[in-house]
């Protein structure tokens, strides 16, 4: 009963900050991560923790199916070549450099441990993207890759974190397997989408 209390009252507040946001000029995701962080510093708070396949299968869907369902189909097949090499070439990058750094900054960091953390930094939010950029400006095609991006990203950081977890559990990681993993995730995400997309316009 304490934390569904603690959940309701979070819930409120992210109610109350998405009417505050614009008046202070900020973007939402930007603001939400300010007022997690002072959350966070307040001693004496309970920790609440949730499943992360209520995250996947409850709260990420209907996220990510309003970033694609205002993304242009036609941009996003003219840029598909800088959106996958972002989508998966720089996530895979950015978690290899985190992995390093932690790995020789950090004392007694392991690389399973580094890779972790590298896959749970890697991938830039969706409906952050698309909320920070509509007031910069940017061209129309940079919108559109970095939005395009956003969306398939979370294949390649998912994977990466999978298996980084389970290196650091077992002690040994199947390339192989991650490879065909990852395959067969964004290949069986997109034959879902489609499907589901052409149920729904028929």
């Amino acid at each position: 009963m304490e934390h569904l209390s603690i959940v309701i009252f979070l819930m409120a507040l992210l109610v109350g900050l998405s009417a505050i946001a614009p008046r202070l000029k900020l973007p939402y995701p930007v603001l939400l991560v300010l007022v997690g962080g002072g959350l966070a510093l307040i001693p004496g708070l309970p920790a609440v923790a949730l499943d992360p396949d209520l995250i996947f299968f409850i709260f990420l869907p209907p996220l990510l199916y309003e970033a694609s369902y205002n993304t242009s189909w036609h941009e996003f097949v003219a840029n598909r070549r800088p959106i996958s090499l972002l989508a998966i070439g720089l996530v895979f990058m950015t978690t290899t450099v985190v992995a390093a750094l932690a790995h020789y900054c950090i004392p007694g960091f392991s690389w399973a441990l580094g890779f972790t953390l590298g896959a749970i930094v890697s991938p830039p939010d969706a409906v952050a993207a698309t909320s920070i950029t509509k007031g910069l400006g940017l061209p129309r095609r940079i919108t559109s890759i970095l939005e395009g991006e956003s969306l398939i990203n979370d294949a390649s950081a998912l994977i990466a974190y999978r298996y980084a977890v389970a290196a650091v559990v077992s002690g040994v990681f199947g390339l192989w397997d991650a490879s065909w993993h990852f395959v067969l995730v964004a290949l069986g995400g997109a034959a879902i989408g489609l499907a589901v997309g052409w149920a729904m316009v028929r």
